[in-house]
C-alpha cells in the first residue's frame, strides 16, 4: 500500500548522502557490463552489495549475473517473477568447479516504497556450508530459505573469476534479457574478502529499525573489485575503485537519478492499479492507461500537511480522451468504483480541457474561458498547499488563475486523512502520464530547477517567486522526498 507522509513526521537523516543511483527501464533492455580486469585477488573470497528500488516489472530480473558459455556456467543474483515465484531474491550460480549453488528466499520482495539493501559475503574456504555464503537484506542475515545449497568447499565462482564478463542489470548468456527495472545505488564487488553488512551500511542511531548506507569509498576493492557511484552523468559505467570501466548500454544521462537510499523520492504506485490495469515504467514515473474505461493509480507516498510540488505531462495527442490528474484521498484499490465520486471522496483532479473538479465539482475559478487550461504537451506544474488547504496549477512555468487557489477539503476530514497523487482515465482511450517528482523525470528537462532545500530537478521552479504569486501564504513548495520530512514542508 502506498506510504503516508504525516506531518511533523521526520525520518531519520543520515550523515552520509548517496547523491545518486541509476534508473533502469526494463523495455529499454538496460545494462552494463566489463571483462574482470585480471587474476583475482582471492578467486574464492568476495562480497558483493548493492541498494536497490523496485520498479514494476514482474517478471524475472536480474541485479548482477556472469555466463560461461563452455559448459553453461553461469552466476546470477536475481529476483524471480511474481507469477510463479512471489517475487522472492534467488542467487543461482554453477561455480567454474561445476557445483550446484542455489539460495531460494521466503520472503517475498514486493515494495515499491522502499529501498533494499543486499550483500551477498563469500568465502568457500570455510569448513561450515553455512559460512560460505552468507546473505543479507538491510543488516538481517537471511536464514529462512524455500531452496538452500551452498557452495562446495573451495569453489570457484564466476563473478569473481579471472577474466570472466559480469553484468550488472541482466542476465547475459550471449542473448541478454531479465533485465532489471527500478533503481540501483551504491553498486560494488570487494574481491578477497567476506565482509558483513556493516561495511555498506549501519542501523541508524535514533531510529534502530532503519537501515542506511555509508561511505564505503575507503574499502580495499582488490583486484577484481568495482565501485558504481553512478554520479557521472556522461559515464554512468564509472567505476570509482579504477579497477575498469563497465561499458553502458542503453542507458543515458537522463538515467541518472537523485532519487537514492538516503533520499527518497515519491514515484507511482504499480501496487495500485485500478480496473483496467495501466503499464507503469521510468522507475514508477510514467503510466500509461489502459484503453478500456477507468484506469486509476495513486503515488506511494500520500500527503497530510505542508506545501509540496511536483509536476506532469501528456505527450502530444494524449488529452481529450477523459484524462484525470490531480489529488485523491484514498489509494483505488480502496473503493470499488471510481474514487473520484465515491462515497465520501475528496479530490481535486484536473480533466480533459483542463477543468478542475474539486471533490466531482466543478471549480468555476478553474473553468476555462476561451481555450483550454492545460492541453497536450504542456508541463502542468501542481502545487500543493496543506497548510492552508489550496491547490494551484502552473502551466509551463506560468501560474494559472492568476494565483486564484481552488480550496480543497482539509486532510483532517478525509477519508484516510491524506492526499495520494492520481493519474487516471475515464475513457476509452488509452493516456501517457509523465510525471516528474524530481527523483527522475519521465520526460526531458531542459533545466534542473531544485526546491528551496536543494532536493530535486524540475523544469520549473517549485516556488515561483513566493507568497505573491498566491492568493494564501504559500510559498517555498518542495519536492515529495523523505529529506524534505518534517522541515517546513511537513
Amino acid at each position: 500500500m502506498p506510504l503516508p507522509i504525516l506531518g511533523g513526521t521526520k525520518v531519520a537523516d543520515t550523515t552520509f548522502s548517496v547523491a545518486n543511483s541509476c534508473r533502469f527501464n526494463d523495455g529499454d533492455s538496460p545494462r552494463l557490463h566489463r571483462n574482470q580486469p585480471g587474476s583475482p585477488t582471492n578467486g574464492k573470497i568476495f562480497t558483493f552489495s548493492c541498494w536497490f528500488k523496485l520498479g514494476n516489472s514482474t517478471s524475472q530480473i536480474n541485479l548482477m549475473s556472469s555466463f560461461q558459455a563452455s559448459g553453461s556456467i553461469y552466476d546470477q543474483i536475481k529476483i524471480m517473477s511474481l507469477a510463479t515465484h512471489n517475487q522472492v531474491l534467488r542467487i543461482e550460480a554453477t561455480s567454474v568447479e561445476g557445483n550446484a549453488i542455489d539460495l531460494k528466499a521466503s520472503q517475498s520482495l514486493r515494495d515499491p516504497t522502499a529501498w533494499y539493501h543486499l550483500v551477498l559475503a563469500v568465502d568457500t574456504t570455510q569448513g561450515t556450508a553455512g559460512n560460505r555464503d552468507k546473505v543479507y537484506l538491510n543488516g538481517v542475515q537471511v536464514t529462512n530459505w524455500q531452496t538452500e545449497t551452498h557452495s562446495t568447499e573451495d569453489d570457484t565462482w564466476l563473478l569473481n573469476a579471472s577474466g570472466k564478463t559480469i553484468t550488472v542489470g541482466a542476465y547475459d548468456s550471449g542473448t541478454p534479457s531479465e533485465f532489471f527495472d527500478g533503481y540501483l545505488a551504491e553498486v560494488c564487488l570487494v574481491d578477497g574478502q567476506q565482509l558483513a553488512p556493516t561495511s555498506f551500511g549501519q542501523f541508524n542511531e535514533d531510529s534502530p529499525t532503519i537501515w542506511e548506507p555509508i561511505k564505503v569509498s575507503g574499502l580495499t576493492f582488490g583486484n577484481n573489485g568495482f565501485y558504481l557511484d553512478f554520479e557521472d552523468s556522461s559515464a554512468l559505467g564509472n567505476d570509482v575503485a579504477g579497477k575498469g570501466d563497465f561499458t553502458v548500454v542503453n542507458l543515458a544521462a537522463a538515467d541518472q537519478a537523485v532519487d537514492s537510499p538516503t533520499n527518497n523520492f515519491c514515484v507511482m504506485n504499480p501496487l495500485d492499479n485500478y480496473y483496467a490495469a495501466g503499464t507503469f515504467s521510468e522507475g514508477n514515473c510514467q503510466v500509461i492507461t489502459s484503453a478500456g474505461n477507468t484506469t486509476w493509480g495513486t503515488s506511494i507516498f500520500g500527503l497530510s500537511a505542508g506545501k509540496w510540488y511536483y509536476e506532469c505531462k501528456i505527450p502530444t495527442g494524449g488529452l481529450g480522451g477523459g484524462e484525470n490528474q490531480g489529488i485523491i484521498d484514498r489509494p483505488t484499490a480502496s473503493t470499488s468504483t471510481k474514487p473520484y465520486n465515491a462515497s465520501g471522496g475528496k479530490n481535486a483532479v484536473w480533466r480533459s480541457g483542463g477543468d478542475l473538479y474539486v471533490d466531482d465539482s466543478n471549480d468555476t475559478d478553474f473553468t476555462p474561458s476561451g481555450g483550454d487550461l492545460w492541453t497536450a504537451d504542456d508541463i502542468l506544474g501542481v502545487f500543493l498547499d496543506l497548510d492552508n488547504n489550496k491547490i494551484y496549477c502552473a502551466i509551463n512555468g506560468t501560474i494559472a488563475i492568476s494565483g486564484v487557489g481552488a480550496d480543497i477539503t482539509a486532510v483532517a476530514s478525509t477519508l484516510n486523512k491524506a492526499y495520494f497523487i492520481i493519474a487516471g482515465d475515464s475513457n476509452t482511450a488509452s493516456t501517457t502520464f509523465q510525471f516528474n517528482f524530481g527523483g527522475c523525470s519521465s520526460f526531458a528537462l531542459s533545466s534542473a530547477v531544485s526546491d528551496a532545500n536543494g532536493y530535486g530537478n524540475f523544469e520549473y521552479s517549485p516556488n515561483q517567486g513566493g507568497a505573491s504569486n498566491f492568493d494564501s501564504a504559500a510559498k517555498d513548495f518542495l519536492a515529495i522526498c523523505s529529506k524534505n520530512l518534517g522541515s517546513d514542508g511537513g
